[in-house]
């Protein structure tokens, strides 16, 4: 599954390089969080945008998920046959003779 390109809402505006963001970090954040929006770029190529946080359009999973919300997760999910295995694993096991196999045998 790859990553859904964002859409910006407003144009980056200014360019500035990798050493500059570096250099001089406190002003740049300063203005991004009035903001402005930067292109980062290394060697005179992009290689980010730095923008304004949007709070209303971060999506993604909660970070920390109550126990209640986990547990009726769990609940919804659908049964996995655990009845209908256990009845196969048995049949195997009496399908399979293994008495002259020593378990306790072997490297440890």
């Amino acid at each position: 599954m790859g990553v859904a390109p964002r859409r910006y809402t407003s144009p980056v505006k200014a360019t500035i390089s990798q050493r500059e963001l570096r250099d001089d970090s406190g002003a740049i954040m300063r203005r991004v969080e009035h903001g402005e929006s930067f292109t980062v770029t290394r060697n005179g190529v992009p290689v980010a945008d730095l923008l304004p946080h949007d709070a209303a359009a971060a999506v993604g999973p909660e970070r920390f998920v109550a126990v209640d919300a986990v547990a009726a997760g769990i609940a919804a999910l659908p049964g996995w046959g655990a009845e209908q295995f256990r009845g196969e694993l048995a049949e195997l096991d009496d399908a399979l003779d293994d008495r002259d196999v020593d378990r306790w045998a072997g490297e440890r």
